[in-house]
């Protein structure tokens, strides 16, 4: 089994947490959300899997390109 990592596109707040560890996600599903300049960017996984782990937590930072969780 292979693990995907998820990483954040732009650099802002992690504004809400839509799947928890454990949980299965399908390809192209949000597993958070982003907020960055009033805008609202998912972090979405390209492949499915479970979410095996989630380095961040509503309310962190995160910077562009930061891995924020990996899925497999």
């Amino acid at each position: 089994m292979s693990t995907v990592a998820l990483t954040a596109e732009v650099t802002g707040k992690v504004w809400k947490v839509l799947v928890e560890v454990g949980g299965l996600v399908s390809p192209d599903e949000p597993v958070l959300i982003v907020e960055s300049m009033k805008m609202e960017i998912p972090v979405m996984s390209s492949e499915p899997g479970r979410l095996l782990e989630l380095h961040v937590k509503e309310g962190d930072s995160v910077e562009d390109g930061q891995i924020v969780g990996q899925v497999g």
